[in-house]
């Protein structure tokens, strides 16, 4: 029964597009204030100095394009793995962060919302993670439009 209902074109449909949006959403409101994304991620204490605008630049972008990617069925498989492995990183950073006690904001959204590092946003990764593993494990579909 499980394996029907994970394997369903219209389940994967529905998962993709919560993933997907998750991304679009993530990677647009960080695009157009990279300085404030930047800072977010300096928050972390965990890249060099260096390495910080670079990231600031290129996440957004990659989460949008692969968002993209993922949501019109093209690579479905490549791009809920880059996805996955993005929000395996984030999950990491958050964790890192939660057990040196710095009272920060995520940055998953850019500076929006303003949600802290915690319990809560490690739970709410791992649901996410695991709509990423089921996209990567359980879709059939490469290049094929909403399928």
């Amino acid at each position: 029964m499980w394996n029907n209902l994970l394997t369903n074109s219209n389940f994967q449909l529905f998962l993709r597009i919560i993933f997907a949006s998750l991304f679009i959403f993530s990677g647009g409101t960080k695009i157009s204030v990279p300085e404030e994304f930047a800072v977010s991620i300096s928050n972390y204490r965990l890249l060099p100095i260096e390495l910080v605008n670079f990231f600031a630049i290129i996440i957004p972008w990659i989460e949008i394009i692969t968002g993209i990617l993922l949501l019109f069925g093209f690579f479905v498989k490549e791009n809920s793995f880059i996805l996955t492995f993005l929000l395996g990183v984030f999950t990491i950073m958050v964790f890192i962060a939660m057990i040196r006690g710095l009272n920060i904001e995520c940055g998953c959204f850019g500076t929006k919302g303003g949600q802290k590092v915690g319990l809560l946003k490690i739970f709410e990764n791992l649901i996410y993670l695991v709509i990423g593993i089921l996209i990567y494990k359980f879709s059939k579909y490469h290049k094929i439009l909403l399928k």
